[in-house]
């Protein structure tokens, strides 16, 4: 096993996606400590997914610096609606998609060339 040598200067880890429990070690780890602004109970949290931090992952600082964390979007952020959906109404018709155009060759159907420009057909 390699023991990293003690530098003055060390790069902040990538916390977002982390759960608070591994966003702590991983810090302990790289020599930064965590604060969590939405969170005065930052020290209990575990299950709660890191979804911002800053400084930004690989940015130098000093041993000992503080790397702030968050868990909720601000105002303005994500939130894209992936999570539990309503039932649409009313619901789709049954009976899989349906062609807009009759397929080709029915009478009826739209001439697949008509309003087309001749081809360029080369000389000989």
């Amino acid at each position: 096993m390699r023991i990293p040598r003690k530098t003055p200067e060390v790069r902040v880890p990538r916390l977002v996606g982390l759960m608070a429990v591994d966003a702590r070690e991983t810090a302990e780890a790289r020599g930064v400590l965590l604060t969590a602004p939405d969170r005065p109970d930052f020290d209990l949290t575990v299950v709660d997914h890191v979804v911002r931090q800053y400084p930004p992952p690989g940015a130098e600082v000093p041993r000992g610096a503080v790397v702030t964390v968050w868990f909720d979007l601000g105002e303005g952020e994500g939130g894209g609606g992936a999570g539990v959906r309503e039932p649409r109404l009313p619901p789709p018709p049954s009976g899989g998609l349906h062609r807009a155009l009759d397929a080709p060759g029915r009478e009826g159907s739209p001439d697949p060339v008509a309003g087309c420009p001749d081809p360029v057909v080369s000389p000989a």
